[in-house]
C-alpha cells in the first residue's frame, strides 16, 4: 500500500514537472507562429510598395526631371530593399532590412513632398493615383508593423521570464527582432528639401518669391489727409505726430476756401 502511494506521488510530481514544460513550449510555438504570420502581412505591403515606386519614379521623371538626385536615391534604396527581401532566409526581418525599409520610406516621403511644387504633377491623374496608393500602402505597413512589434514584445518577454526562460533555453527559442523605424525623416511630417531648388526651372523658383506682407508692416503709401512729419534721425517716432492732419489735404470746411487766407491777413 505504501509503495502504491509512493508511485502515485511520483507520477503526480513527474506529470506536474512535464506540464510545467509542455504549457510554456506550446505557448512559445503559438507566439512564434503569430509573429511569422504578422510579418508576412507586412511583407506583402512592402512588396506592394516595391511595385508602385518604379511607376512613381517614371511619372515624376517626365514632369520634374530636375529632381534627378532624389529619384536616383529612391531607386537605389528600392533595389537594395528588393535584393534583401529576395535573399532573406528567416521568417522575420533582420535589422539590416528594417533599416533599409525605413530609409526607403523617408526617401519616398521626401520625393512626394518635393514634387508638389510642380503644378503639372498636381493635376496629373496618374501621379495622384500613385500618391493615393502609396499613402494607403504606407498606412497598412505602419499598422502591420505595430501589430508585429506587439507580438514580438509578448514573445520576447516570455523568453526572459521565469520559468518559461528555462524552456526557451532548452528548446532554443531565441528572441525575435523588432521592425523599427529609426530614420527621423519617417518619424516626422515630410518636409520639402530645398537642396535641389537651384536646379529647377526659373519659373518654378519664382513661384514662392511673392510673399504676403508681414503683420505690422502695412502699406507704405500714406492715407489721404495725412502727411508724414519730419523727424530727427536720432529721435524715436511720435505716434501722435504721425496722426496730425495735413492742411493741404483738408476739406474747405475746416481749412477755408481759396482766397479766405488773404482776407484774414487783410483784417
Amino acid at each position: 500500500m505504501a509503495l502504491l502511494i509512493i508511485l502515485i506521488i511520483l507520477l503526480v510530481v513527474i506529470g506536474g514537472g512535464v506540464g510545467l514544460f509542455i504549457a510554456p513550449y506550446n505557448s512559445f510555438v503559438k507566439l512564434r507562429n503569430t509573429i511569422q504570420e504578422s510579418w508576412r502581412q507586412v511583407d506583402v505591403e512592402l512588396n506592394r510598395r516595391y511595385e508602385l515606386i518604379p511607376n512613381l519614379v517614371e511619372t515624376v521623371r517626365a514632369a520634374a526631371a530636375h529632381e534627378r538626385n532624389t529619384l536616383e536615391e529612391v531607386t537605389r534604396l528600392r533595389n537594395q530593399a528588393v535584393a534583401m527581401a529576395t535573399n532573406s532566409q528567416g521568417a522575420t526581418p533582420d535589422p539590416q532590412r528594417a533599416q533599409i525599409e525605413s530609409q526607403l520610406s523617408g526617401a519616398v516621403h521626401n520625393l512626394v513632398a518635393q514634387v508638389e511644387a510642380y503644378p503639372e504633377l498636381r493635376t496629373n491623374a496618374n501621379f495622384l493615383e500613385l500618391q493615393r496608393e502609396l499613402s494607403d500602402t504606407e498606412d497598412r505597413i505602419a499598422n502591420g508593423r505595430r501589430y508585429y512589434n506587439a507580438n514580438v514584445k509578448a514573445y520576447n518577454t516570455k523568453t526572459e521570464s521565469f520559468p518559461s526562460n528555462l524552456v526557451a533555453g532548452m528548446f532554443h527559442f531565441e528572441k525575435a527582432s523588432y521592425f523599427q523605424v529609426d530614420d527621423p525623416a519617417v518619424r516626422q511630417a515630410p518636409g520639402v528639401n530645398f537642396g535641389e531648388i537651384s536646379q529647377r526651372p526659373e519659373a518654378q523658383q519664382n513661384l514662392g518669391q511673392t510673399a504676403a506682407p508681414q503683420i505690422g508692416q502695412g502699406n507704405p503709401t500714406q492715407a489721404p489727409g495725412y502727411a508724414a512729419p519730419q523727424q530727427d534721425p536720432g529721435q524715436l517716432p511720435d505716434p501722435q505726430a504721425a496722426r496730425q492732419p495735413d492742411p493741404s489735404q483738408q476739406p474747405w470746411g475746416t481749412q477755408g476756401k481759396p482766397g479766405d487766407q488773404g482776407n484774414q491777413n487783410s483784417q
